[in-house]
Order: structure tokens, then sequence, then C-alpha cells
């Protein structure tokens, strides 16, 4: 074998120098399937809270650094146990959006968000320290309850944003501005755009290949931006005021402690780091041929609980394993750690300049929800595949249709908690991740298991 030859076969391998022609596509190729599901919470959640512009540039900046930062010291463990050292990406999770809206909506800033992470990354910690008696409380049924009910709690976003964003946000700026009517919520204009980006993302998707596939998101997010400018509803006055570089800074949104934010963030946490094993376990299983090994978990969810405290006092927002990028591994067998030290690498860039993440804020609301909705449908979707990795009898479906019923259900009526404290109204009435976790845990302990043999 030649020397090119031998040096491309370290692409498959973890350790090594590879080719760097090689390693900066497929990095580049890791970035572009991770970038939009890493902005966009952060977008989400300052619109939420009625950040102005400079401080979602923040947001947005210190989610990027910081989803860096997670990813380098997962590949490079500190003392050989404080990270997994396997080939994966990190990044803002939707996990986490329902129960921060929830946060906004009751009033909560991005300190109330960084204090319940910091309790979420010690609940992460102790999940890795007693990750092997813990496991066996999480079995796909509950997992996947889970990630579908995230799904579902998502949907009502996406088609808020398609329709424009918040109805009295927009007729204010309307007001205020004199913006063209195309900012009105629910108009025309808005559902067109939306169409549109919905369109570009679907037909790449089912008929592009390669990385316009793998991109199907970006690029269609790309087109519908472009659209939105015809229709002028692209503002970039706060582009000239955000300086070409500039680094998180420590503890900006400040950070406060509110119990019931805590709880329901602490909760997703759990349900989180038991998530990560899976996609520790398929990328070992799909690019190296193995299972993890016990100190790769165990440093991998350590990390990951540590890395979000971390992230919390930069204020940004939390991360989690990306699923997509696992999906790339398992298709390729690229595992060197050069390809992914280079993803990280380029998150950091983008992340240090806030012009860049000025030009992200100028996004139209419509063009979000347009490429964001086949996102959240996919979310939903990867909590059914895992329901249905297992039985689907009598006990699963109980399982998964009450949780989910109860969860969505007292979420969706907004009175149905009225007459209980706030604090109790935060917790299990704002995002219907809470009640379903609790309640499909509970459901897996206490109703009985069938035999298989009847």
């Amino acid at each position: 074998m030649d020397r090119p030859a031998r040096s491309r076969e370290l692409l498959f391998q973890p350790r090594g120098i590879p080719p760097l022609g090689a390693s900066v596509s497929l990095a580049l190729q890791h970035l572009v399937a991770m970038i939009v599901g890493c902005v966009t919470p952060a977008i989400i959640i300052s619109n939420a809270i009625g950040l102005p512009q400079p401080e979602q540039v923040l947001l947005i900046q210190a989610s990027l650094v910081m989803s860096a930062v997670s990813t380098l010291l997962q590949l490079f463990p500190i003392g050989g146990r404080f990270g997994s050292g396997l080939p994966v990406i990190l990044g803002v999770s939707f996990a986490y959006v329902p129960s921060m809206q929830a946060i906004a909506a009751d009033g909560g800033g991005i300190a109330s968000i960084a204090g319940a992470m910091v309790v979420g990354g010690v609940v992460a910690i102790l999940v890795g320290i007693f990750v092997k008696r813990i496991r066996k409380f999480f079995p796909p049924v509950i997992t996947g309850t889970v990630v579908f009910t995230i799904g579902l709690s998502l949907y009502p976003t996406a088609i808020n944003y398609m329709a424009g964003g918040t109805s009295n946000t927009y007729e204010l700026v309307v007001e205020q501005n004199g913006l063209t009517e195309a900012l009105v919520y629910g108009s025309w204009q808005n559902w067109a755009v939306a169409a549109i980006t919905l369109t570009a993302v679907l037909v790449l998707n089912h008929k592009a290949k390669g990385i316009c596939k793998l991109a199907s998101i970006l690029i269609g997010m790309v087109f519908g931006y472009l659209v939105a400018l015809c229709f002028d509803m692209v503002d970039f006055s706060g582009i000239s005021g955000a300086a070409w570089f500039s680094l998180p800074q420590f503890l900006h949104f400040g950070i406060t402690f509110e119990p019931a934010s805590c709880i329901a963030i602490g909760l997703l946490f759990a349900i989180n780091s038991i998530q990560a094993i899976g996609d520790f376990t398929a990328t070992t299983i799909g690019g190296l041929g193995r299972e993890p090994t016990d100190r790769e978990l165990q440093g991998g969810i350590l990390c990951y609980g540590a890395t979000n405290i971390l992230t919390a006092l930069f204020g940004g927002l939390p991360t989690a394993t990306y699923s997509q990028n696992v999906g790339i591994v398992t298709t390729n067998k690229v595992v060197n750690r050069t390809v992914f030290a280079l993803t990280g690498a380029f998150l950091l860039l983008a992340g240090v300049s806030p012009k860049f993440a000025a030009v992200l804020t100028t996004i139209p609301q419509c063009v979000l929800g347009g490429a964001t909705v086949t996102v959240f449908s996919t979310i939903a979707m990867t909590g059914m595949k895992l329901i249905a990795s297992q039985d689907l009898n009598a006990r699963n479906t109980t399982i998964v249709g009450l949780s989910a019923a109860l969860g969505v259900g007292i979420s969706q009526a907004s009175s149905a908690l009225s007459q209980f404290p706030d604090a109790v109204t935060m917790v299990f009435g704002k995002s219907p991740v809470v009640i379903a976790t609790l309640l499909a845990i509970l459901l897996n302990l206490i109703l009985p298991k069938e035999d298989k043999a009847n």
C-alpha cells in the first residue's frame, strides 16, 4: 500500500494525522449537518424572552463557542477519565427548548436557565457516577416516550414561526418601525416564504445526494432567506454595529436558582444523559465495530454534565450529543479525532465572531419555521423508533400513550392547574416533558411485565 493510501486509511482509525484536504471536507460535512440545530434554539429562546438584538448575538455566540469547547473536551479526555474520547459532536439541543420556553413564559430569563443548567449538570454528573445502576430505569420505552413528547411539544413553535412569530410582537414592530405589512403575524407572505423554505428542504432531502442532501436544511434556509429578501423581510441594521472578534463573557446574563426551573431542566439532563449512552453506543458500533467501554460511557456523561455547568457560567444554552452526526459516522465509518477536532475548531471560529452571530439574527422567523418543522418531526419520529424497538404490547402502549396524553394534554390546557401554586404550574403545567417523563418512569415500575410465553 502506497503512502497516500495509508494516509487515507487513518481516517478510519481514531488516532493519527490523515490528509488535510479530506479531513477539512469531512469536518465541514459534520458542520453543515449540525450548525442549524446549534443556533436555532438560541434564536427561539432569545425571541421568547424578548432579548434585544445585541443580547441575541451574545447568546448565539456563547452557544457556538461552548458547543465547540464541549466537543473538544469529549474528544480529548482530561486525565483519561473526563471525556469519552469518542468521535462525537455536541451542540445546543432542541430537547431543552420546551422547558426553556416555559421558563421564559413564566418571566424567567437566561439567568434562570443558567441556574437550572448548573443543577442539571450536577444531575448528569451523578448519573455518570452511578450509570450502571441507573441505566436500567431508562429502557427505550421511557427514553422514546420522552423524545416523542419533546417532538410533539415543539410543533406549535414551528407553526407559530411559520406564521411569522408572536402576533403581538410583530404588530408592535410594524406599528413602531413602519415595516412592511409582510411582517404581520399570519400574513400570506409569511406563510408563502415558510412553504417555499419547507418545499426546498423536502426536495433536497428526498431528491438530492451527497452534501446537498446532508445540508438540506441549511440550503433550504438560504433559499428561503433569499425569497424573504424579495419581500423586504430582512433587517440588516444590527450587523454593522457587531464586532468582528469577541469572546463570551463570564456570567453576562447572571445566574439565579429557581426551584421549579431547576426541577424541570434537571429531569431533562437525567434523560439526556441516558440518551447520550445511545449515541455513544451507536458511534462505537457503527464506526468502531464494538460496544463502548464502561470508562467511555462514564467519562462521556461526566464531561457532558461538567461542560454544561461551564456553558451556563458563560451564558450558553444546554448542549447534548448530536444524533445526526452519529448517523454520519455510522454511514462513512470516519472516526479519526482530527476530523472532529476540525469541526470543533470551525464552530469555535464561528462563535468568536459576533458579526457572524449578528447575521444569523436577521433570519426571518417564517424561514426558521419552514426549516425547523422538519427537524421537530424527525425528533418525534426518533422517539417513535425507540418505542417501536420494544414490543408494542398492552403494557408498553399504556406507558407511551398515557404518559404522552397527560403530558401534552395538561400543558395544552392552560388553566388546568390554575388552582395550584405557581411553582407546581411551572414544573408540571408549562412543558409536557416533565409529566411525561415522571409518569413513564412510574408506570414502567408499577405495571406488571407481560409474560412473553403468553
